[in-house]
């Protein structure tokens, strides 16, 4: 069984496209012969900045011959129609066989494909995947049609089997398949031949190439560290930049170089952020200080002075670069020794979304809502509020707009130099956390406090305009901010009254949301009446408006009590659909939540994590299964009654009407359960109360099976059927057990 080699070189790839093309590249090309009858036993791509690879390890020499049978028209059928069938199908007149069926007789056709050899196939497939190969960008040169990401110089393609090898001919735009390939750019020019992928990948290596992305990846972090390690350093890791890098070079050579020390001062995010953005440079720490004192650069060649030129070349421009940023640093921290005062203004200038107004007027909703958040969250709402309104003044830095990632982080320490404190300076960097499912989540209350305020202003703000997520469209990161705030709220255990910040934040926004700048003063009006106690689902906040500002006029307050409450209830909605998401990873069903959320409060989520914890542990165990039976069939029984009887059995049944000894330790289980369950419930010690409710199996189990519920004696079947009511309301005093699916 041969193997099949495939190289495509050409100008450099870009190093972020890379990893797709060798994945497209196999995709494409298995698929498609796979698709024309070959198979193969395994596949491997390999790419560097100037070349795609494919080896195919045990491919079969031919595809199978195959006979399929084909129905054809009725036996009578008109002659064009008999025709164009056997010009399909590919056979004579004679060839045909008439079998009878339901429907009447029709013709059948036995057609024979014959195998073609794997490099017919291959001749044919590979051509169509380079003409239509799916690059993010393509271009066109010289008077060709092909598009490739650069220009295609050359195409390797060999079947290689025990006897030797074989080119497979094909051409693509003038480009002629053939068994050469060229080694490194600078140390090995020319071009040489091979005879397998064992052959080429070691003529590779001698002549400078290391194919393999991950052995450069390894080889560069390998002579990395022990060089930094050498100095009594340590590099700064970063895998982003490091596959990047392995990327751009076919033969690493890492070389270290030395920061002036005239940029030594600066801070280290400042230096690390502006050599990997500009320079690829791979950052170099001193353990001792937390200073970035040197960087490392992977050049692409081994040169006579051991890469002394390069270095020198590299810290010239690094120079350049790093002079900017303490340019920035300079100017910047005039501003922040003055107070951001002039930060702060600039935001007014700033549209954050044309409908919700500037960032000013955004960081002044965030210093409200972080003050009323404090003190569900054990943080100072004064300082909460001074923290929220210097958490994005960065924002309008000249470091933050040369390097938006840095936007947090200078906050910090521009707010260190203006002489707050170090916990109100830290919510400048922490506020904007977690950015990603695996992102630390702040812990410091103040920036819990700052955090939650910032993502359910974006939360609600987007809800107001009605720009909420659809399908896989997120542009606003809403889905992430929700996580966020779940994320926070669950680390710290915190009792986040989340309806009623989502109802005030929808209604301090709704006049400018719905009717544009020229009910601007609603916002004021509703933040009034929010602080004074008035709810948008109550009447007397008509009276307020009337009261307070007569000039609000009665259909604004009027739509605002429909919307406000709509729209929260769906924010609040979606929180627990992002919930369900959050917590499969620990595989607590979606069904237990949607229990758990029938218990109120659903917007405490501690609450109704630690509800579903509970349940998800008790339903794993037998009691917890059978539980569930018992309580389900109480249920039904009690339903299917009051749907009949068109009555609610609700009203406590009474011990005396009891006829069996299974009936009286019924009743005796449920009154010592509620006992036990009650202070367990009050102290939310949901474990407790399931261990309760598993001790009901077995009287329940007995009762069922030694008694009649739907008795003759109507007293005694009402009494029956109150005893099944308290048996739905202490099993489901944890959670609506009725939502359990199964």
């Amino acid at each position: 069984m041969p193997d099949l080699l495939l190289e495509l070189f050409s100008e450099e790839i870009p190093a972020r496209m890379q990893a797709r093309a060798a994945a497209d590249l196999k995709r494409l090309v298995t698929d498609g012969l796979v698709e024309a009858g070959l198979t193969y036993a395994s596949a491997g791509t390999f790419v560097t900045p100037r070349r795609l690879v494919l080896a195919l390890e045990g491919l079969n020499d031919a595809s199978p011959t195959t006979v399929e049978e084909r129905r054809g028209p009725k036996v009578g059928a008109p002659e064009k129609a008999l025709e164009g069938f056997l010009r399909g199908a590919g056979v004579a007149r004679g060839d045909l066989e008439e079998r009878e069926e339901k429907k009447g007789s029709f013709y059948y056709a036995k057609v024979t494909t014959q195998g073609r050899p794997a490099a017919d196939i291959i001749a044919d497939v590979i051509p169509q995947v380079i003409r239509n190969f799916p690059w993010p960008k393509s271009m066109r040169w010289g008077t060709g049609s092909l598009r490739w990401v650069r220009p295609l110089q050359s195409i390797l393609c060999l079947l290689t089997r025990e006897d030797g090898a074989e080119v497979v001919p094909f051409d693509v735009d003038g480009i002629a398949a053939g068994n050469t390939t060229e080694g490194h750019r600078f140390m090995a020019p020319g071009r040489f031949t091979v005879s397998s992928f064992e052959d080429y990948s070691a003529k590779l290596r001698a002549a400078k190439v290391v194919l393999s992305a991950q052995d450069r990846s390894d080889a560069i972090w390998h002579d990395a560290t022990n060089m930094a390690f050498a100095a009594g350093l340590e590099v700064v890791e970063d895998a982003g930049l490091l596959a990047e890098v392995a990327g751009l070079v076919e033969w690493p050579v890492v070389l270290m170089g030395e920061i002036a020390e005239d940029f030594l001062g600066l801070p280290a995010e400042v230096l690390q952020t502006s050599m990997r953005e500009h320079q690829k440079f791979f950052s170099v720490r001193n353990p001792a200080t937390g200073r970035i004192e040197r960087f490392i650069t992977v050049a692409n060649r081994e040169t006579a002075d051991h890469g002394e030129t390069i270095i020198a070349g590299n810290a010239k421009v690094l120079f350049a670069r790093l002079a900017d940023g303490k340019f920035f640093w300079d100017n910047d921290l005039r501003v922040a020794r003055d107070g951001m005062d002039a930060w702060r203004k600039a935001l007014e200038n700033v549209t954050f979304e044309r409908r919700l107004g500037s960032q000013a007027e955004r960081v002044e909703r965030i210093a409200a809502l972080a003050r009323e958040i404090a003190s569900m969250v054990g943080a100072d709402p004064t300082a909460a509020e001074t923290a929220a309104r210097i958490a994005k003044a960065d924002l309008s830095s000249e470091m933050v707009f040369e390097f938006p990632e840095l936007q947090g982080t200078m906050g910090k320490y521009y707010a260190l130099e203006a002489g707050l404190d170090p916990a109100i300076a830290a919510v400048a960097e922490e506020h904007y956390a977690p950015l990603g499912p695996t992102d630390d989540v702040p812990t410091a209350p103040l920036s819990v406090a700052v955090a939650l305020a910032d993502k359910l202003d974006l939360l609600t703000g987007f809800w107001a305009i009605d720009e909420k997520p659809t399908g896989s469209k997120d542009p606003f990161a809403l889905r992430r901010a929700a996580l966020g705030v779940i994320r926070i709220v669950l680390s710290s255990g915190h009792r986040v009254e989340l309806f009623k910040l989502i109802k005030s934040e929808v209604s301090f926004r709704f006049g400018l949301a719905k009717f544009g700048s020229e009910k601007q003063p609603f916002e004021k009006f509703a933040r009034a009446a929010h602080a004074e106690g008035y709810d948008f689902i109550s009447d007397e906040i008509d009276e307020y408006f009337e009261r307070i500002s007569p000039e609000i006029e009665e259909d604004i307050v009027r739509d605002a009590k429909k919307f406000v409450p709509e729209i929260s209830q769906d924010l609040l909605a979606f929180f627990h659909d992002r919930l369900k998401v959050h917590l499969k990873a620990e595989n607590i069903r979606h069904d237990v939540i949607d229990a758990a959320l029938s218990m109120p409060p659903t917007d405490d989520l501690t609450l109704v994590v630690a509800r579903a914890r509970a349940l998800q542990a008790f339903l794993d165990t037998p009691d917890g299964e059978n539980l569930i039976q018992g309580y389900k069939r109480s249920a039904n029984i009690l339903a299917q009654a009051e749907q009949k009887d068109g009555v609610e059995y609700r009203y406590g049944a009474d011990v005396k009407y009891a006829e069996t000894d299974e009936e009286r330790a019924l009743f005796a289980a449920l009154e010592g359960a509620r006992k036990a369950i009650a202070p367990a419930l009050a102290e939310e010690r949901f474990e407790d109360a399931m261990t309760e409710m598993a001790k009901l199996r077995a009287p329940i189990d007995a009762f069922f099976e030694a008694v009649q519920v739907n008795a003759d004696n109507d007293i005694i079947r009402r009494n029956r059927l109150n005893l099944l009511h308290d048996i739905a309301e202490i099993c489901g005093s944890v959670a609506d057990l009725g939502k359990i699916e199964g």
